[in-house]
């Protein structure tokens, strides 16, 4: 599936990018944004807090992943298109956003939606992912 994460830090440099490698390698939690928070947790300087960081990705993440951003104490998540099957940054659930926790990231969605979710859209009529609407994209 196209998805790709990128992780910056406050001054805007890269710091990890990475796509969804779950088929690739064999690991069902190798969601982009999680290879992404790792690699960048290496290379921020405060282990694993990503304190300053932005993540951005082209589909809104799901419980994992947004629950991979707060832990990771990112301070803001950049994301595409809307995910209303699995979505929880958001559409189906909140997780970012629940008052309960310590950490809460600001979130910016729905940014290029129309691109991103256009390569998701290609990317399943192109018989690689099954339905059209597999995805739950418009």
């Amino acid at each position: 599936m196209p998805v790709g994460a990128v992780v910056v830090d406050a001054a805007g440099r890269e710091l990890a990018c990475a796509t969804n490698a779950r088929e690739a390698t064999g690991d069902p939690t190798a969601h982009a944004e999680i290879v992404a928070l790792r690699a960048a947790a290496g290379v921020h300087g405060e282990g694993w807090r990503l304190t300053g960081c932005t993540l951005a990705v082209t589909l809104e993440p799901c419980t994992m992943c947004a629950g991979a951003a707060v832990l990771a104490r990112v301070d803001r998540i950049v994301f595409g298109a809307w995910e209303p099957r699995t979505g929880a940054v958001g559409s189906l659930w909140d997780v970012v956003r629940d008052r309960r926790l310590t950490h809460r990231p600001e979130v910016l969605g729905g940014v290029r939606e129309a691109e991103c979710a256009g390569l998701l859209l290609g990317w399943f009529r192109g018989g690689r992912g099954g339905r059209d609407d597999e995805a739950g994209l418009p």
